[in-house]
């Protein structure tokens, strides 16, 4: 039997996102500055074999395993483009959240993306592997870039790996998953418009080497995400858990990531997001709370900083 590989698959944060327009294809142009953080699931594939997945782990019962799964997608996408490509069975450990603004998703594409190149000896930005990322879903490129950095078009343009700090983090789902569709389609931009007005400046422009967090807070404070108001008017729980993380001690920044419904808090300490973590997990035992870091991906799952997971996706705020 061919040795398991294994990969983690990290949480995607936007720390940034703005709306440039709409293409007269119906997709949405972008520009958002993308981070990862040390929460994620984890990914094993044994090689050899027919194509399979099963699916475990504390948030398995929200996610099947069936053809639309986007790890068994992203692996045909590439079987498409790679002659006798060697596949076999995927084991995805279930942790994040589904349909919740941070690529869950996208990422378990992206790992599947990256054991399937090295059971097959290919590098990451051979263009099959790129095109079958591209081809899988609009996150799923950053995922398997894993840096941080500015993303745009409908995500395929990656930026270069941006100089950064470590954010000390929490991230919050108030258990309520939410359609990215429904919330494109509740902005209400029609096929090729563009933004009114100039865009938001660009923080990724004044980050540097060296720079400290609150420096990187600060700049981040500039910009924003222009599917926060769409979001919230379909879901009002997402305010009302941004104002519950805004309010925790030493909370410099709450935004909220993707298309929702998780929203993220920024703190200029571990201890300081390790507090604020314990503190929003007593007050909503029902959500799924998770103190970490923000950066590059990492290869593997470190240990979780105070993280906390709760089963129910039905507990209102």
């Amino acid at each position: 039997m061919s040795e398991p590989l294994t990969a983690f698959a990290a949480a995607k944060v936007n720390l940034t996102l703005a709306v440039l327009g709409r293409r007269e294809d119906g997709y949405h142009l972008l520009s958002s500055l993308v981070a990862f953080a040390e929460v994620g699931d984890d990914l094993t594939l044994v090689p050899g074999g027919e194509l399979a997945l099963s699916v475990g782990g504390p948030r398995a019962a929200a996610l099947s395993a069936d053809a639309d799964n986007l790890v068994l997608k992203a692996a045909r996408a590439l079987a498409e483009r790679v002659p006798g490509l060697v596949s076999g069975r995927f084991r995805l450990t279930k942790r994040l959240p589904v349909a919740s603004g941070i690529g869950g998703g996208s990422a378990d594409a992206a790992a599947a993306l990256r054991l399937l190149a090295r059971a097959n000896d290919l590098a990451l930005d051979d263009p099959r592997v790129v095109e079958a990322a591209r081809g899988t879903g609009a996150d799923v490129p950053v995922c398997l870039a894993g840096r941080l950095c500015v993303m745009e078009g409908i995500g395929e343009a990656l930026g270069a790996a941006l100089p950064c700090p470590a954010l000390p983090a929490v991230l919050v789902n108030p258990g309520i998953p939410i359609e990215t569709r429904a919330v494109f389609g509740e902005l209400a931009l029609p096929p090729g418009a563009l933004r009114d007005g100039p865009p938001p400046p660009e923080p990724s422009a004044g980050m540097s080497d060296g720079m400290s967090t609150g420096a990187l807070i600060a700049l981040l404070r500039q910009g924003g995400n222009d599917l926060e108001a769409p979001a919230t008017r379909l879901a009002p729980p997402i305010a009302r858990a941004m104002a519950l993380v805004a309010a925790t001690p030493a909370c410099r920044l709450a935004r909220m990531s993707g298309s929702g419904a998780t929203v993220f808090g920024l703190y200029e300490s571990d201890a300081a997001a390790a507090a604020a973590a314990a503190r929003l997990s007593k007050a909503r035992p029902g959500w799924w709370i998770a103190a970490t870091r923000l950066g590059p991906a990492q290869e593997r799952a470190p240990t979780v900083r105070r993280a906390r997971i709760n089963a129910p996706r039905t507990a209102s705020p």
